[in-house]
């Protein structure tokens, strides 16, 4: 297991350094969630070395059985033997990169539909709030909070969402995601294709949001977050060398690395792909004040 740096397949799972759910330091990760099982927190300690994992809960030996595939260990991995320059590059510099699958659906989906239409910091904002306003304490020593409960999610009307910064449509997502609980756990056991086609079904969650829990709760090194603000843009420049680019152009230039256009990406942002930025940056105004 590597560090808590950039190279370390945990990190993808926290939702900002003060995620409530998820803690992650150089030499430990926790984690509360909700498995098929129960409610159930996870505590993985490499300090000495080697891997010890320890759960509690109704649903920590799921979580306990579930380790390999969450820390990248069940990934097969992939050496692009051609390619961009920048491509082999990145992977010179980056040899290793594992994609885990945390296997909890329903978490994964609830901060990845906070951050549509906004920014990464105020998405992040609104998840912490989210958690500490119908989180539970979790399970264990580790003094975390449980995503909300998906009855207590659904229940709540849209308009209980707008102080904390959550308008109508996405307070709406959120609801349906929370009826749709035990489906998605149903779903994570899918294969990442047809998990999508079951995504696609639910109202308001589109490619991009698709895209980013396919990464995370399925491993799917072939997931790519369509329709992300910057991303076509990071990939372009890398590829191409112009500042700017659109959806299409980036999955036309990701196609000869399917099916591992994800963990193609993932090594340019590693590498620190990134498009130029031009003029000022855009005020963000929370929802409360507009």
């Amino acid at each position: 297991m590597r560090s808590g740096g950039p190279g370390n397949p945990l990190q993808i799972y926290r939702y900002g350094a003060g995620d409530p759910t998820t803690r992650l330091t150089p030499t430990e990760f926790w984690r509360a969630t909700f498995t098929p099982e129960g409610a159930g927190t996870l505590h993985l300690d490499w300090s000495g070395g080697r891997l010890h994992a320890q759960a509690w809960g109704p649903g920590g030996d799921w979580l306990v059985a579930r380790v390999a595939a969450l820390t990248g260990a069940l990934d097969q991995g992939h050496v692009f033997s051609e390619g961009h320059p920048a491509l082999l590059a990145a992977q010179r510099r980056y040899p290793d990169v594992r994609f885990g699958a945390s296997g909890t659906l329903y978490h994964e989906l609830l901060p990845t539909v906070l951050g549509q239409r906004i920014t990464a910091g105020e998405a992040t904002l609104q998840w912490h709030r989210l958690v500490r306003e119908l989180g539970r304490p979790a399970p264990g020593p580790g003094e975390l909070t449980l995503p909300p409960e998906p009855d207590d999610l659904a229940s709540r009307p849209t308009w209980w969402f707008h102080p904390l910064g959550i308008e109508g449509k996405r307070a709406a997502i959120l609801k349906e995601i929370g009826r749709r609980a035990t489906h998605l756990a149903e779903w994570s056991t899918l294969l990442p294709g047809d998990a999508a086609a079951k995504l696609a079904l639910l109202p308001g969650v589109g490619e991009w949001t698709i895209g980013c829990v396919l990464r995370t709760a399925l491993g799917d090194p072939d997931a790519v977050a369509v329709g992300d603000f910057h991303l076509k843009n990071a990939v372009v420049h890398a590829l191409t060398g112009r500042a700017r680019g659109t959806d299409v152009e980036m999955m036309d230039l990701l196609a000869p690395y399917a099916p591992q256009r994800g963990r193609a990406v993932a090594l340019l942002l590693l590498d620190g792909a990134a498009a130029p930025k031009f003029g000022p940056r855009q005020r963000v105004l929370p929802i409360q004040r507009r």
